[in-house]
């Protein structure tokens, strides 16, 4: 909930961090990106369904519609709010680059954000994928896994609670299965907290 910027000690902190939120959406954005000020406003409502999801799976076309502009713009949108580091999307592993993928899911940024902007009590199984995705992506190239969450070159990754079991990766060489709530791993059985010390 709290501890991912620096200023989590000083009081306020999801009212300030909302504070830094519209301060990106409503003059830097625009501004990087020659974006008139209305567009603040679709940013703002583009980011608002992300946070609602659990995670969000990204359809253009509907989006577009919902948000009232073209489809390419959505595509635009989503990759300002990536490079504020207001969230982040996951693709496929199309030709192994990242880049060319398709985008197959979209997280916030980091789980601070979730606490910040989701208006209920935010989903469990989307803040444990968040943490994973925002402390492995400092040093990986991640893609999404057809058979599971992630894929960090040759090791899959699936994402759960304690009680998580291996079905989806039964099979798989180099798979994984990282539990919350967990103290100690066991083989391919893997604390999350344990991931918090990759960044």
């Amino acid at each position: 909930m709290k501890g991912y910027y620096p200023f989590y000690h000083e009081g306020e902190y999801e009212q300030r961090l909302r504070n830094i939120l519209n301060l990106t959406l409503e003059s830097d954005i625009p501004i990087y990106a020659n974006m008139n000020v209305s567009t603040s406003k679709k940013l703002k409502q583009l980011l608002y369904i992300i946070a609602q999801s659990v995670p969000f799976k990204p359809n253009f076309s509907k989006l577009a519609q919902m948000m009232d502009v073209h489809r390419n713009q959505v595509s635009d949108f989503l990759y300002y709010l990536e490079k504020s580091g207001s969230v982040m999307q996951l693709r496929d592993s199309t030709k192994g680059i990242r880049e060319l993928g398709k985008v197959e899911k979209v997280y916030l940024g980091n789980t601070n954000l979730i606490h910040a902007i989701a208006e209920e009590k935010p989903d469990i199984g989307n803040i444990r994928e968040t943490f994973f995705l925002s402390q492995m992506s400092v040093r990986n190239n991640i893609t999404s896994s057809p058979f599971a969450d992630f894929l960090i070159k040759d090791a899959t990754f699936e994402v759960g609670g304690k009680n998580k079991k291996k079905k989806q990766i039964e099979g798989i060489e180099n798979a994984y299965v990282v539990k919350d709530d967990l103290e100690f791993g066991y083989m391919n059985t893997l604390p999350l907290w344990h991931f918090g010390f990759n960044y």
